[in-house]
């Protein structure tokens, strides 16, 4: 069911995760879920980059033209779809080393939820002032890594001491990721795929 344990990771997450291995509803649902939740960052980007404006220190705010915010949308949520699928395949290749043998579904389900509250923090792009970004984009990464480290021992099912190990490593490969797709799109941005500012 899309979206159908979000409420219980927030309110109770090592039993909801107990109910996610029980379940394994599928790769489909687990597609769904990612397709679904990794609209929520374009959404809000593109609305707070185009109708709001951001503000970086004092001034007038920046705008983005509606053609230039809609690509780099586009590009987000592809890239963040693709991000959680690297995610899932990592886990995946390193979990023999931990003595688990999970199939890919189970990994991208782990991947899947745990980028869940990281990507809903995207919400307070509604009111984009670059403290309060910083201020509920830790708060995301703080509950993802969280639920990671709660998830991976059970969804995996090892010993919690191997599982915190399992998680960390994780967790640098998340970061990994991170900074690969930010030099993307440093690169991107120098080839003239950069962003077009609205007068």
């Amino acid at each position: 069911m899309i979206l159908g344990h979000l409420f219980g990771l927030y309110t109770h997450p090592k039993q909801e995760w107990h109910a996610i291995d029980k379940e394994h509803e599928g790769i489909q649902s687990s597609l769904s879920h990612i397709l679904l939740i990794a609209l929520l960052p374009p959404i809000f980007a593109f609305i707070s980059s185009v109708f709001i404006g951001w503000r970086i220190g004092v001034g007038e705010p920046i705008y983005l033209t509606q053609g230039s915010a809609l690509g780099m949308s586009v590009a987000m949520y592809f890239a963040l779809i693709a991000g959680v699928f690297a995610l899932a395949y990592l886990t995946y290749w390193m979990s023999h080393t931990f003595g688990s043998t999970p199939t890919f579904t189970q990994a991208l389900e782990l991947a899947a939820y745990t980028a869940t509250p990281l990507f809903m923090t995207s919400i307070a792009a509604i009111y984009p002032q670059v403290w309060f970004l910083m201020i509920a984009g830790l708060a995301g990464v703080a509950y993802s890594v969280y639920l990671l480290y709660t998830g991976v021992p059970i969804l995996m099912h090892i010993p919690e001491e191997r599982g915190f190990i399992y998680a960390s490593s994780i967790v640098t490969c998340g970061l990994v990721l991170l900074v690969s797709i930010i030099a993307s799109t440093v690169i991107l941005w120098n080839m003239g795929l950069g962003p077009q500012f609205s007068h």
